[in-house]
């Protein structure tokens, strides 16, 4: 009976310690905080803390941000470089300089430049080497739109040309109603003319004026020169005679000289400059949207207000007059 007794109580004690192992398992744990169930592929993702900041996208790793423009210095993009070719008298006034100082800040292109003379410029234009051209040669200029080499053809501006001779004007040129007339005078009177040798822009000017004249210019009177067109006007102040001369070269170098402005303002005595777009059919390389975007700004009010501006605080005049209607 007292062994009975031992048993019962042992069971009575075993299942009351299993009843409290049971209630004890049931209550919330303390101090550490519930883990993310096991993902499929073993990976336990960590727990992200509540009050944790958000992060920025651009300052995550591989985030995608607008670009920033290059800094000074940098390679521009390969379609924001435009290659101009024009004439070294564009860039030796200053001219080229201030047009595309406000080009290149309104638009964001940069310009490389190629200067020299009219004929080179359209040569590289021929390789389709340059984008555009600003050039001085009209029928050079027709030739290479025909030619299939050009697009577009939009007058920007002129420089003038002057029939400049010694304050007595002994063949009283300054009463010529045209300046053919005035080259008819020269010849009659056969007054020395001192001519340049070199084939350039004002031999080419000069030799249609003869031309309208009805004058083939040959005799003593009629001398070559072949230093260029500060020698050729030196040449013409020593002789006391008449040249043709663009306005600029007359203007940078009158203190020089015994000469004066005797006749201007015909308008065969106009040397107009085009923008000349190359034809991106012909080259894979050209830049033809920059292109344009240079011809449309050259023909702008901007533009034609610097034009225009040119020469008047040096020589109290402007050496380039506007050509492109608003």
């Amino acid at each position: 009976m007292e062994n009975c007794m031992r048993q019962r109580k042992i069971i009575w004690y075993l299942l009351l310690t299993l009843v409290l192992s049971a209630f004890a398992c049931n209550l919330p744990q303390t101090g550490s905080a519930p883990t993310s169930a096991p993902t499929d592929s073993g990976f336990q993702a960590p727990t992200q803390p509540a009050e944790q900041e958000a992060v920025e996208p651009s300052a995550m790793p591989g985030a995608q941000t607008t670009p920033e423009s290059p800094a000074p210095g940098a390679a521009a993009p390969k379609d924001k470089e435009l290659k101009l070719a024009t004439t070294s008298i564009l860039v030796g006034s200053g001219l080229i300089d201030q047009l595309l100082s406000q080009f290149q800040a309104k638009t964001g292109y940069q310009v490389e430049l190629e200067k020299g003379g009219a004929g080179r410029a359209i040569k590289l234009g021929e390789k389709y080497v340059v984008d555009v051209l600003l050039v001085n040669e009209p029928g050079s200029e027709i030739k290479f739109i025909e030619d299939g080499n050009g697009r577009d053809r939009l007058p920007v501006m002129y420089t003038d040309y002057v029939i400049v001779g010694p304050a007595s004007d002994p063949a009283g040129i300054k009463s010529a109603a045209k300046a053919k007339e005035a080259f008819k005078k020269i010849a009659d009177a056969q007054a020395l003319f001192v001519t340049r040798s070199d084939n350039l822009g004002d031999q080419g000017a000069e030799t249609k004026l003869w031309k309208a004249a009805g004058v083939t210019p040959q005799g003593d009177w009629y001398v070559f020169s072949d230093q260029g067109p500060v020698g050729a006007l030196k040449l013409a102040s020593d002789g006391q005679g008449y040249s043709l001369t663009d306005r600029a070269t007359f203007l940078e170098n009158k203190d020089l000289l015994q000469l004066e402005v005797l006749y201007e303002g015909d308008e065969l005595l106009r040397d107009y400059y085009h923008v000349v777009t190359v034809n991106p059919d012909r080259s894979p390389k050209i830049n033809y949207p920059a292109a344009q975007a240079l011809a449309q700004f050259l023909t702008s009010p901007e533009a034609q207000a610097i034009i225009q501006q040119i020469g008047v605080d040096q020589y109290g005049q402007p050496i380039f007059f506007p050509a492109s209607q608003p």
